[in-house]
C-alpha cells in the first residue's frame, strides 16, 4: 500500500479587520477587502499570474499524483434538494443552500479536493445584481405579480463562486469521407399532356481523406450539479482574461461551492465539445458543396486542466410553496432563471384575445 500524502491545511474565508476585529468582505467595486464596521480597507494579494494560473497535468491528477499544495480539505455537505456541494467555513455547522434555500447541516467528514487554481473576482455588487434581476423579472409576461413584488422586497442575493473546469488539449485527426459537387441536368416531364423541361439537382460524390489539427484552449465545463446547465450555459460569455491567481481573500464575504462533477467526467464533456468542433473542421477540409464523413480518428495529447471559480449572484425565492431560482453573472450582469407563470394572467390574456378576434370578425362581417 502506498503512503497517502498528508492532508492539505483547511482554509477559511474569514479575514478579521486589524482595527476592530470584524470580518472583512471583498468589495467588487473597490476590488479590495473592506470592513463594513469601521471602514478600513486592505488590498488583496497579487501573485505572479503566469506561474499561479499555470495548467496542471491531467494524467497526473487522475493518478492522484498532484503535489500536496494543489489539494485542499473542505467540510461540505450535499444539499438534499438540489445536490449542491455546499462548503462550510470556520465553525459553521448549518447554513442555507444558496441555490435553493434549503436548510443544510454539515456532515462529520472532510472532502479532499483539487484546490482552485484561479478565480474570477466579482465585478458587480449585490445591489446591481438585484436591479438586473428585478429588471429581468419585469420583462416576463404572465409572471405572477406577487413573485415580482416578493423579489423586489425580499432578502439579499447570495454571492456564490461556482466551480468550473477548463481543459486544454492538442488534437490531430485523420478522416475519410466524400466530397459532393452539385450539378444540374435537364429532364423532360409530361404535364397536362404536354412535354415540359425542368432542372434537376444531382450530386457527384468523390472519395476524400486527409488530416486536420487543432489546439483547444480553456474549454469551459461546469463542475456543479446544483443548477440546470441551460441556466449556467446561458450566463456565458465569461471573460477569462480577467482571472486572478486563487487566494482566499477574494472569497471573503461570499460563499463557494465545491465541485461535484469529477475531473474525468468534466473531461468527457470537454471531449464531446472537441469532437463536434473537429467534425466541423473535417467538413470544411473536405470542401465541395456537400460532405459525407465516414470516419474520424483523433489522437489527443498534452491534456491539461485548471479548477477555477466564477462569480454568480443567486436568489432562491419560495412563492406559494414553490422555489424559483435566479442567477446573475457576477461579471456581466446577465440574468437567467426559472420562468413562473400566472394562471390568472394567462386566462385574462386568452379572454382578451377571444374578444379581439370576435370584434375583428364582427367588423369584417358588417363590411361584407
Amino acid at each position: 500500500m502506498t503512503d497517502m500524502p498528508p492532508p492539505a491545511p483547511k482554509e477559511t474565508t474569514r479575514f478579521p479587520c486589524p482595527n476592530c476585529g470584524a470580518d472583512y468582505r471583498f468589495a467588487p467595486q473597490q476590488g479590495k477587502l473592506v470592513c463594513d464596521h469601521c471602514g478600513n480597507e486592505e488590498a488583496t494579494e497579487q501573485g505572479d499570474r503566469a506561474t499561479a494560473i499555470a495548467e496542471l497535468d491531467f494524467k497526473a491528477a487522475l493518478a492522484e499524483q498532484l503535489p500536496t499544495a494543489e489539494m485542499v480539505e473542505t467540510r461540505a455537505s450535499t444539499c438534499p434538494n438540489c445536490a449542491a456541494h455546499v462548503v462550510f467555513e470556520g465553525d459553521t455547522h448549518a447554513t442555507e443552500c444558496p441555490f435553493c434555500a434549503t436548510p443544510v447541516v454539515v456532515d462529520t467528514g472532510t472532502h479532499r479536493q483539487i484546490k482552485p487554481r484561479a478565480v474570477l473576482p466579482f465585478q458587480l455588487d449585490e445591489r446591481v445584481a438585484h436591479d438586473a434581476m428585478n429588471s429581468w423579472l419585469g420583462k416576463l409576461w404572465f409572471a405572477p405579480n406577487g413573485l415580482a413584488n416578493y423579489a423586489r422586497k425580499g432578502r439579499k442575493m447570495n454571492g456564490v463562486y461556482v466551480p468550473y473546469w477548463t481543459y486544454d488539449a492538442d488534437t490531430k485527426s485523420r478522416y475519410t469521407g466524400e466530397r459532393g459537387t452539385v450539378y444540374y441536368v435537364t429532364e423532360t416531364v409530361m404535364r397536362d399532356g404536354k412535354p415540359e423541361q425542368r432542372q434537376v439537382q444531382k450530386i457527384r460524390w468523390r472519395p476524400a481523406s486527409g488530416r486536420v489539427a487543432r489546439w483547444f484552449d480553456d474549454i469551459l465545463v461546469l463542475a456543479s450539479r446544483a443548477l440546470p446547465k441551460r441556466y449556467t450555459d446561458a450566463l456565458q460569455p465569461w471573460d477569462l482574461s480577467n482571472l486572478e491567481p486563487y487566494t482566499p481573500e477574494f472569497l471573503a464575504g461570499f460563499q463557494a461551492e465545491g465541485y461535484s462533477v469529477e475531473l474525468q467526467d468534466g473531461y468527457d464533456e470537454a471531449r464531446a465539445h472537441m469532437d463536434a468542433v473537429i467534425r466541423r473542421d473535417v467538413a470544411f477540409d473536405i470542401g465541395g458543396d456537400r460532405q459525407r464523413i465516414h470516419s474520424i480518428s483523433t489522437a489527443v495529447s498534452d491534456v491539461t486542466f485548471k479548477h477555477i471559480l466564477l462569480p454568480v449572484w443567486m436568489a432562491a425565492y419560495k412563492y406559494r410553496g414553490k422555489t424559483y431560482r435566479f442567477v446573475v453573472n457576477g461579471q456581466t450582469g446577465r440574468v437567467q432563471g426559472e420562468r413562473p407563470y400566472s394562471a390568472i394572467k394567462i386566462a385574462i390574456a386568452v379572454v382578451l384575445g377571444l374578444l379581439v378576434a370576435g370584434g375583428i370578425g364582427y367588423i369584417i362581417a358588417q363590411n361584407q
